[in-house]
């Protein structure tokens, strides 16, 4: 499996690549120092190969490509392509086969906590794979994604300041207990920030579901806002605002079509791409 920090094709217990010369280890010459120098100035830059859930949505589809172009115009120099673990094409394959033949790539999975398809589909597309990649963590948890749950917040017209304030964190939810912990921390940052309490509402998978945390909250307080903590528009969101009677407002997902991706968003995306480029060694 490839982890984050373990260079794909490689040994994991050694320092040495494949194909290096153990004879010359402790003491290489000057042109294979010098070869070495030259072979990083000029060697392409690891593609950062952004890939998403996918959606049916035609809303969320639109959402979600405005952040990887956001990511491919702040940063030129990657090659930025984007993909999709299910529902849409590119899938993982074919989005690491577009990638530059002279390229290793880092996968930064779109998505906000780190369940099975961070866990186990990623790892496998990539594992298989003759390209060599690694996978970055998913961008939850992250005060960044606060930034943005704040402000949309901000923009539904929430005031942290007037009395009788919850706020429900509706999240997708998983069987990965991982998951479901990276959506909880989310909704304690949130708390700690605004000063009120915040609960979690889970859509599918895990407890409580959002229509019974709802409830709970409108039981203990005067007013109740739901946060949607989505990437995109899509079935989730249809189901967020299903499922949440009984609160005053329901805020936009993360990325909303015709806006600009938040900057916190796609500074977050580069962060995961450097981060795990440096683990795994690549250029």
């Amino acid at each position: 499996m490839t982890l984050l920090g373990e260079r794909r094709g490689t040994d994991p217990h050694s320092t040495l690549g494949r194909g290096a010369d153990r004879s010359n280890v402790d003491a290489p010459n000057d042109d294979q120092s010098e070869r070495r120098s030259a072979e990083s100035s000029t060697a392409l830059p690891a593609a950062l190969v952004a890939i998403s859930h996918g959606t049916n949505s035609a809303d969320g589809q639109t959402a979600i490509a405005a952040l990887v172009n956001a990511v491919a115009s702040a940063r030129p120099d990657l090659g930025v392509t984007g993909g999709f673990v299910d529902v849409q094409q590119p899938d993982v394959a074919a989005s690491l086969g577009a990638v530059r033949p002279d390229s290793a790539a880092v996968v930064v999975p779109l998505l906000l906590s780190a369940g099975y398809h961070v866990h186990v589909d990623l790892q496998r597309e990539t594992r298989a794979h003759t390209r060599e990649t690694t996978v970055s963590r998913a961008l939850g948890p992250d005060d960044r994604l606060l930034d943005v749950l704040e402000h949309r917040l901000r923009a539904a017209g929430f005031d942290n300041r007037a009395p009788g304030q919850e706020i429900v964190l509706a999240a997708a939810g998983s069987s990965d207990e991982r998951a479901v912990l990276d959506c909880r921390t989310v909704g304690a940052r949130l708390e700690q920030r605004l000063g009120i309490r915040v609960t979690v509402g889970f859509l599918s998978a895990a407890t409580p579901r959002l229509s019974c945390a709802v409830t709970r909250a409108r039981l203990r307080s005067e007013h109740v806002a739901v946060s949607t903590y989505l990437m995109a528009p899509g079935f989730f969101f249809d189901l967020t605002r299903a499922q949440s009677v009984g609160a005053e407002l329901v805020t936009a997902p993360l990325l909303v079509p015709g806006e600009a991706a938040p900057a916190p968003l796609v500074e977050l995306v580069v962060d995961r791409y450097l981060e795990a480029k440096e683990h795994a060694g690549l250029f």
